[in-house]
């Protein structure tokens, strides 16, 4: 069948365009109408929203993948809202006669159950990405749940802590933004941070907010530490990029912007231009276009014989991405490499970012 890219937007969209403006998008679910028949499965992508970097970015690798295969691309986008992505999901599953991949990065960590037993019902092949809960395996579920990518949210807490104290001198206060309460990655990163003041005895943390990995709320909720600790605050620690750049723009409506160090998670343009210029300390990129396009890649690979998941051994069947701090140390060539090239990935090395096994407990 002929390229063919179904999802919110009515054109396919390149990512430098997608990175430019993601922040315009209007998210929405599915385009409305029944999916024609194929012998290629489609490829579903569901995510969070597109008004976040990170979010925008991976719908660009998914695709990606879904042109280098020749399959329709259909993206799901939740909002928030854990009950429109479940239904959803089940609503595409019908649409394709469940002749589809899916990989998601579900709302919140318990909506991973129910997704992985509606495609395993379905015979739908999935991946999850970031957020499980402990006791689900894949395994659990062959050959259907291929595999589970997490992010290290311990190492990327703690990582990003001690760039920013070391920013503040080693000593001083600061605030910190989280994200969702029931999120893997958020509640890993914050205990990541914890464990990384207690290693700097002259750090304080004056305040931890929850802002919901949304900018709009880490402007509001900034603004109002602002308000509440004036001077006091000497750094900004968000868990997500987008928290962080919603923290700068606080910053900047006091003329602060520069003058307290931030830093942000997921290496998204704004952030690592925000290294560049001074106005944050760090970010770590997990590369969401990868992230977005492997999923795929991984769940068609399955659907389609290349790999048979029993088979495959158990660091390919849960484990996590590869990162990468950014600091003023290298943000030169990490832009010039990631951020002004256009990305060149081969979607059939399935496991070439493997960094490690899913930490148990």
């Amino acid at each position: 069948m002929p390229d063919k890219v179904v999802s919110i937007s009515s054109t396919p969209i390149s990512r430098r365009t997608i990175l430019a403006g993601a922040s315009a998008f209007a998210a929405t679910s599915i385009l409305p109408g029944v999916l024609k028949a194929a012998d290629k499965p489609a490829v579903v992508t569901s995510i969070r929203s597109l008004t976040n970097p990170f979010h925008a970015d991976w719908k660009a690798g998914a695709e990606a993948f879904a042109k280098s295969v020749g399959a329709e691309s259909i993206v799901l986008v939740t909002e928030g809202n854990s009950e429109k992505g479940m239904a959803d999901i089940r609503a595409v599953i019908a649409r394709t006669g469940g002749n589809m991949v899916l990989n998601v990065d579900p709302n919140d960590t318990p909506d991973a159950r129910p997704i992985v037993e509606e495609c395993a019902k379905a015979g739908v092949y999935v991946v999850i990405q970031a957020n499980k809960p402990g006791d689900l395996r894949p395994w659990d579920f062959d050959p259907y749940f291929v595999s589970f990518i997490g992010f290290d949210g311990l190492w990327s807490g703690s990582a990003t802590a001690e760039v920013l104290f070391e920013a503040m001198g080693g000593s001083g206060q600061f605030v910190a933004l989280g994200g969702n309460v029931s999120n893997t990655p958020a509640v890993e990163r914050r205990i990541g941070l914890e464990n990384t003041i207690k290693k700097y005895p002259g750090i304080e943390m004056l305040d931890f907010q929850v802002a919901n990995w949304k900018a709009n709320e880490a402007f509001d909720a900034t603004s109002g530490m602002l308000t509440r600790f004036g001077d006091k605050i000497k750094g900004i620690w968000a868990a997500n990029d987008d928290m962080g750049i919603g923290a700068l723009e606080a910053l900047r409506a006091e003329g602060l912007a520069g003058q307290v160090p931030i830093t942000g998670v997921d290496g998204v343009k704004a952030a690592v231009e925000a290294v560049r210029s001074g106005e944050f300390a760090g970010t770590i990129s997990w590369d969401p276009y990868w992230h977005g396009g492997i999923g795929l890649s991984i769940g068609y690979a399955a659907k389609t014989g290349v790999i048979d998941p029993v088979k495959e051994p158990k660091l390919h069947r849960e484990f996590y991405g590869a990162g990468i701090l950014v600091t003023p140390e290298n943000v030169e060539e990490f832009y010039k490499k990631n951020i002004e090239s256009s990305p060149d990935i081969d979607w059939s090395n399935l496991w070439g970012r493997v960094a490690g096994p899913v930490r148990e407990g």
